[in-house]
């Protein structure tokens, strides 16, 4: 069986490496808020472009805290709407409610899966005060549009890159692009902890400062709480295993566009709708870091059937979206076509850096050979 995605190949690749990152943090004794914390978040702002970066939990706190403190800060109040893609994980939607924001569901770009800076334009109201861009597979969203339009109304914007680690439009990097963005480091992302892992990035050193506090049960300073606040932080040993992983992000997400191009060259099945065109080239693809290749098909179960008794996993992200999730029952009133067809369709080709050309080369063979 070709796996979905081979999480001990890839850390197996780095094994010594992180034996090694492991063991310096045994040894140290310290194993919270820590060098190795300090160290990963210079490192991985400095990857981004960014001024700041600090670390937590889990890439859903990034978001609630970004959110929260944009309220602590007056920039934000409970009721505010926030324009957010229709088809996103729900982790997107769950970081708006929780700070009992309003969150305002607009269909994707059907071609990208991505916000349509057209759509959020006709979703602005005068409630709207900022925006969830979700770069949504891996790739970005047209950022430039996005943040014009946050100028013109007055609109913070926050990235959600979580699947989006060192994608790159006009030399900025996801992360680099809104006010703030969080970015999960699950074990499954382009840049995978061995455990839960998350960050915030941004220029706006008063944001930082204060999502760092709120992270830290609401403190600057130790036994002195300014906020009401929570315990996320991103521990010593998951920071040492980042920075050895770090290092080899950029070559990783060369491997993935590699794979990309040449499934999008070699599948040809009419009934096989690719996320990007047969002439796209690493080169035209910076844009794109395919955490994940999702492919659309008309009678998805019978197109994965095909594909397991060829041998091959894969993968649904994401069934159910989140305005039928029984969490949102009060938003299943709603409308959304485009993301209805789009959650009943996709299907995710393995993707990842230890995938080899022989198991590619049966993926399209495979994906060729369907019929209905």
């Amino acid at each position: 069986m070709i796996p979905f995605l081979d999480l001990k190949a890839i850390n197996q690749q780095h094994r010594q490496a992180l034996i090694d990152a492991a063991t310096r943090v045994i040894d140290s004794g310290w194993y919270v808020l820590g060098q190795e914390g300090k160290a990963f978040e210079q490192e991985f702002a400095a990857y981004c472009g960014t001024r700041h970066c600090v670390g937590m939990a889990n890439g859903l706190d990034a978001l609630v805290l970004t959110l929260r403190a944009w309220k602590e800060l007056g920039k934000l109040k409970e009721g505010d709407e926030v324009i957010v893609p229709a088809n996103t994980y729900i982790a997107s939607v769950l970081a708006i409610t929780e700070n009992r924001l309003k969150p305002v569901l607009v269909e994707p770009d059907a071609r990208t899966y991505n916000l349509c800076p057209q759509k959020v334009r006709q979703a602005i109201t005068p409630k709207t005060k900022a925006i969830v861009a979700v770069h949504l597979y891996g790739q970005l969203v047209p950022m430039k549009a996005i943040m014009d339009l946050a100028d013109e109304h007055k609109l913070l914007v926050l990235e959600d890159s979580a699947q989006a680690h060192g994608a790159t439009v006009d030399g900025k990097r996801a992360g680099n692009w809104g006010h703030a963005s969080g970015f999960s480091f699950y074990p499954g992302k382009n840049l995978g902890a061995l455990g839960d892992a998350g960050a915030m990035t941004t220029n706006d050193a008063e944001l930082a400062q204060t999502v760092r506090a709120l992270g830290n049960y609401g403190s600057h300073r130790k036994y002195e709480n300014h906020y009401q606040g929570l315990n996320s932080r991103l521990d010593e040993m998951q920071a040492a295993l980042l920075r050895v992983k770090l290092q080899h992000l950029d070559a990783d997400t060369l491997v993935r566009q590699q794979i990309a191009v040449a499934y999008a060259q070699g599948i040809t099945n009419p009934l096989v709708t690719l996320p990007i065109t047969p002439s796209s080239t690493v080169a035209s693809l910076q844009n794109h870091v395919f955490h994940l290749f999702v492919v659309r098909v008309k009678n998805r179960p019978a197109f994965q059937a095909h594909l397991k008794a060829a041998g091959i996993d894969t993968l649904i992200h994401y069934p159910i979206p989140p305005h039928q999730q029984e969490a949102y029952r009060d938003y299943q009133h709603l409308s959304l076509p485009l993301t209805e067809t789009i959650h009943q369709e996709v299907v995710s080709l393995p993707m990842g850096p230890t995938i080899s050309g022989e198991q590619v080369q049966d993926i399209i063979k495979a994906c060729n050979s369907y019929t209905v």
